[in-house]
């Protein structure tokens, strides 16, 4: 009998580990830097304004937030910013490239229970370094069977990655925590959606929740994917 469900792709940050949490810590730290010259919530603005537009020079990642951060600090003080300060933005920086990672509850266990069924594939975007670091360090590399760090998440990629990996997009799943990147496009290439919302979701990565889609659902936390997937199959 053909399974309804051979492969699941699952996000990295804020579905399996925390991540967000950190960049707030951070941007919080690049304000304090530029009290003397803006309002808080000014300097929050203008900072995702250049993270917008380097998003198609530097792509995603903690390496194009830096470069971000930079810009904004010359461009608030008028390019005043004293080499001190930029120096403190670099640091902060590299802090969040070494920053600890802390994986969800309960994701050890799910991914324990559908490795050897499944075919596991990691899908997530942001700079190689880092995403290789936080895998090795949460010990969970040994649930995939595959790891796919893509500059981009859309339906060309997810098309690419379930035919490679899979039997086609109508037999696999993507889970994760932004509609934007993990649920919208994985849905029009035909794939199942399951969206883990996060408290801490960065707004790039909102849009509507795309309710109508028959294969879209929510769940409240990883732990009820099991349950999920047995519904399906």
């Amino acid at each position: 009998m053909t399974r309804a469900l051979t492969t699941i792709g699952l996000d990295a940050d804020d579905t399996l580990w925390q991540n967000e949490h950190y960049y707030r810590l951070t941007e919080e730290h690049f304000r304090t830097l530029l009290a003397d010259y803006a309002e808080p919530s000014m300097i929050s603005d203008r900072l995702l304004e250049a993270e917008k537009r380097n998003l198609a020079y530097y792509g995603f990642g903690i390496k194009g937030f830096t470069l971000s951060m930079i810009e904004t600090a010359l461009d608030i003080t008028e390019g005043r910013a004293s080499g001190a300060v930029i120096g403190e933005i670099l640091a902060i920086g590299r802090d969040l490239l070494s920053h600890p990672v802390e994986t969800m509850p309960g994701v050890g266990d799910v991914l324990e229970s559908l490795a050897g069924r499944y075919f596991l594939a990691l899908i997530t975007k942001g700079d190689l370094f880092d995403q290789e670091r936080k895998l090795a360090q949460s010990g969970l590399g040994d649930f995939f069977d595959a790891v796919e760090i893509v500059s981009d998440k859309n339906a060309t990629t997810y098309r690419r990655i379930f035919c490679k990996h899979g039997d086609e997009p109508e037999r696999a799943m993507m889970v994760g925590n932004s509609l934007k990147s993990d649920i919208v496009p994985a849905l029009a290439v035909g794939a199942w959606g399951v969206f883990i919302p996060h408290e801490l979701t960065w707004v790039l990565e909102h849009v509507e929740k795309p309710e109508s889609s028959p294969r879209f659902r929510e769940l409240a936390t990883i732990k009820d994917l099991p349950e999920l997937i047995a519904s399906i199959e």
